[in-house]
């Protein structure tokens, strides 16, 4: 009877130590995985899954799929506790944003029902007033996009972007963001 006992003993520390390592790994991986330059998209405002982050030896161009950390301003602490913007390692604690770069310095950016740059019309960039829990949403103003900023967009009509923060500093651009893993939502 002891050595029945023994053995279910040892079969269980042999599968609390699996467990132990296994509860190891997960972390462990994910943050090589973070380091390496993979994330994970949760958002719909781009495929969900496993992106990779690719570094950007050039400026930022119009078409440009970007990852960008939002700068440390209150509009995007308001963001955050509405839950436009997650939680991430960005600094402010905000997770970077997968957007696609619609203007850059120099170029005229008007917000009317839709967005125009330089006077030509951004698909699927209808205005919204409100957002899904009826809360109100002011659009940015317009303007030229200034020296070291870009105007980002997505085609997701949920998404919050540019049309309603206005352009943010390139200095936040982490790199162009290449899908690896994916799926529509």
């Amino acid at each position: 009877m002891n050595s029945i006992i023994n053995s279910h003993h040892r079969i269980w520390q042999k599968r609390g130590l699996a467990l132990a390592f296994t509860a190891l790994c997960v972390p462990v991986s994910i943050a090589t995985a973070g380091l390496a330059g993979y994330r994970l998209n949760f958002t719909p405002s781009e495929p969900i899954g496993l992106w990779r982050i690719q570094p950007l030896d050039r400026p930022a161009r119009g078409g440009d799929l970007i990852f960008i950390c939002p700068p440390e301003r209150p509009d995007m602490e308001r963001a955050a506790q509405r839950g436009y913007i997650r939680s991430g390692l960005c600094p402010g604690g905000y997770a970077p944003l997968i957007k696609r770069v619609a203007a850059v310095a120099g170029q005229q950016v008007q917000i009317k029902q839709t967005v125009l740059v330089d006077r030509i019309p951004v698909p699927n960039s209808r205005l919204a007033s409100m957002d899904g829990k009826g809360r109100s949403l002011a659009p940015y103003a317009g303007g030229i996009v200034r020296e070291g900023f870009v105007f980002l967009h997505s085609d997701f009509k949920g998404s919050y972007d540019s049309r309603y923060f206005g352009p943010i500093p390139v200095a936040g651009i982490l790199g162009l963001a290449k899908e690896v893993l994916t799926f529509a939502p």
